[in-house]
C-alpha cells in the first residue's frame, strides 16, 4: 500500500516518535510516505533523526520527508495526525499562572477551566489554517486525526468551520479501562466497555467481565485498593454521587467540576502527590518543562539506545494507527472516538463533540447510537458542552463578550471568582498571551488601557503558587532520581 501521513507539531518528539512505531507495526504499511512538520527547527530535527534512524533499523525503505513548510508537508496526505501546542510551553506557563493569581489552581489547564478556554483561543486559529491547506493539498477527501487539545474545542472547530472530516482521539478510555482491570485483578482485555460522554468526562456506561457487571464492587474494590484508594478520591466521590466512574485522572477531573478546589485549605484533602497527574498544582506544567529540558539535555544519549523496533507485538493504545489499518486493510476496529454527536448521545446536543464506541472497517467510520447518558452524567457533561461551544465560537470570531462569558460559566472558575475578577483575569489573559491571539487585537489594546489604571485594579495573590505545588527539578535533579528521569521522558512535548 502507497498512502501519504503527515504529522503536524511532529517536534512533540516521544508522541511522535511512538505513533510512527504504532503506524509502522502494520505490515501493508512498508511503503507508505510520512511527512513531518512543526514550527520549531531544532525540534523537528531531532525527532526527524530518531525516527529515521528507528525506520532504517528495521530494514524499511522510507525517507521521512521533513520540512518546515507546512503546505509542503500536508501536499497529497489521505491521513493528518495534529499532534500540536500552539504557544508551547511559554504561553502554557500564563494559562496555569495567571489564573492561580484568582485563585483558580488547576492541575493540568488544557481542556476546561480558564487555561482549556484560553489555549483554545491560541489553538483554533490555527487549526483552521490546517484544515484550509488539508483542503487546498491533500488528497481528495483526507482525513485530520486530532491529538491535540483542548480536544473537543478544536475537533468542533475543525468539523464546523474548517469543513474538513475531524476524529479527535484521546487515550483517557484505555487509560480508565487498564486502572478498572488493575484493581480488579483482571487482564484489561477480558472486560468488556461501553464509555459515552464528552472528552475527558466520558463515562464507563458497561463494565462486564463474564457476565458480571463490575461497575457495583468498583467503589468498595478502588478504596480497598493501596495506590487508587488514596490517590482516586475525586473519581470515587464522583461515581459515589453519579453512579459512574469517570475516565479522567483524579487530577485531571477535579479542574472541571465547581467542588473540589474552590478553596485552597481543602484542595490537598482530594488529591495525592505521589503523582501529578492526582492533582498536583501546575502538575503537568511542571512535568511537561522538566521534560523539555532533560530531551534538550538527553539527546545524544536517546541516539545511543537500542532504535525502536516495529511489529504487531511493539504498537501502543493510542487509536490512531488501528483506524488508519482499518480504513485502509479494512480489517474491524472497535474504540472511543471523538465525534460531532450527530444523535449518538440522545441527550446531549447534537452539534457538540462526543466521546463514545466507534467501529472501523474499510466502509469507514461508524458510531452506534449510545441513547441517552444517565441525568446527572449528562448534565455535568452539558455544562461543560454549553462552555465548550461559547469558547469555540469565541476563538472563530474574535468575540472577546462570549469568552469572559465561558470563563465565567466554567464550574470551578465560577466557583472561586466574582464577575469583576473574571473579566480582569480575562484582560491578563489575552494581553500575557497577545503574540498568539491575532483575532484579539483590539481587545488587547483595550485591555492593557484598563489594566493600566492602577486604582481600578482588584487585588490578586501575586507571586502564589497554588494550594499543592512542587518544585520544578533541575537537569541535575533528574538525573540522579530514575523515576524523574522516566517521567520526564514521558512528557517532552513542546
Amino acid at each position: 500500500m502507497s498512502f501519504k501521513v503527515t504529522f503536524v507539531g511532529a517536534g512533540s518528539i516521544g508522541f511522535t516518535r511512538k505513533l510512527v512505531q504504532d503506524l509502522l507495526g502494520v505490515p501493508e504499511f512498508r511503503d507508505i510516505e510520512i511527512a513531518f512538520t512543526d514550527i520549531n527547527e531544532a525540534n523537528l530535527s531531532m525527532v526527524t533523526e530518531l525516527c529515521q534512524r528507528d525506520i532504517d533499523s528495521n530494514g524499511l525503505n522510507i525517507r521521512i520527508a521533513s520540512t518546515t513548510d507546512r503546505r509542503e508537508a500536508i501536499r497529497g496526505a489521505r491521513y493528518v495526525l495534529v499532534v500540536v501546542r500552539v504557544g508551547g510551553l511559554d504561553a502554557f506557563r500564563h494559562d496555569v499562572d495567571i489564573p492561580m493569581k484568582y485563585g483558580v489552581d488547576q492541575c493540568v489547564g488544557d481542556t476546561l477551566c480558564a487555561g482549556g478556554l484560553m489555549y483554545a483561543q491560541r489553538g483554533i486559529p490555527v487549526m483552521l489554517d490546517f484544515c484550509k491547506d488539508v483542503k487546498e493539498v491533500a488528497e481528495p477527501g483526507a482525513m485530520i486525526l486530532n491529538y491535540a487539545n483542548p480536544m473537543a474545542m478544536l475537533t468542533w472547530a475543525a468539523n464546523k468551520y474548517g469543513g474538513v472530516k475531524t476524529i479527535g482521539l484521546c487515550h483517557g478510555v484505555q487509560n480508565g479501562h487498564r486502572l478498572i482491570a488493575e484493581a480488579f485483578g483482571i487482564p484489561q482485555d477480558e472486560i468488556d466497555i461501553i464509555c459515552a460522554g464528552i472528552n475527558h468526562q466520558t463515562w464507563y456506561l458497561r463494565l462486564d467481565h463474564n457476565g458480571r457487571d463490575l461497575n457495583s464492587d468498583l467503589i468498595e474494590t478502588l478504596e480497598k485498593h493501596p495506590e487508587f484508594g488514596p490517590s482516586e478520591k475525586v473519581r470515587i466521590d464522583v461515581m459515589r454521587r453519579f453512579g459512574y466512574f469517570s475516565t479522567e485522572s483524579n487530577g485531571h477531573l477535579s479542574e472541571y467540576l465547581a467542588w473540589y478546589r474552590k478553596r485552597p485549605e481543602l484542595i490537598k484533602d482530594w488529591i495525592s502527590l505521589e503523582k501529578w497527574i492526582h492533582g498536583e498544582s501546575g502538575g503537568y506544567l511542571r512535568v511537561c518543562t522538566e521534560g523539555r529540558r532533560w530531551f534538550e539535555t538527553d539527546f545524544p544519549n536517546w541516539l545511543k539506545e537500542p532504535a525502536f523496533e516495529y511489529g504487531a507485538d511493539k504498537r501502543g493504545h493510542e487509536h490512531g494507527s488501528y483506524i488508519i489499518e482499518g480504513l485502509e486493510t479494512g480489517r474491524p476496529y472497535r474504540g472511543h472516538f471523538n465525534t460531532v454527536n450527530n444523535g449518538v448521545i440522545s441527550n446531549l446536543a447534537d452539534d457538540c463533540i462526543i466521546e463514545a464506541p466507534g467501529n472501523v472497517d474499510a466502509n469507514g467510520i461508524t458510531m452506534p447510537p449510545v441513547g441517552d447518558l444517565p441525568l446527572g452524567c449528562a448534565a455535568i457533561c452539558e455544562q461543560s458542552v454549553n462552555v465548550q461551544r461559547m469558547g469555540m465560537e469565541a476563538a472563530v470570531n474574535g468575540d472577546y463578550d462570549l469568552l469572559r462569558q465561558a470563563l465565567l460559566l466554567d464550574p470551578l472558575v465560577g466557583a472561586v471568582c466574582t464577575p469583576p475578577e473574571v473579566w480582569q483575569m480575562a484582560d491578563e489573559m489575552i494581553v500575557a498571551l497577545a503574540d498568539w491571539l491575532p483575532q484579539y487585537s483590539v481587545q488587547i489594546e483595550e485591555a492593557k488601557a484598563r489594566l493600566s489604571d492602577a486604582s481600578k485594579r482588584l487585588p490578586t495573590k501575586d507571586g502564589y503558587a497554588g494550594a499543592a505545588r512542587l518544585k520544578v527539578k533541575s537537569v541535575e535533579e533528574i538525573a540522579i532520581d530514575k523515576e524523574a528521569i522516566a517521567m520526564a521522558a514521558a512528557h517532552d512535548k513542546g
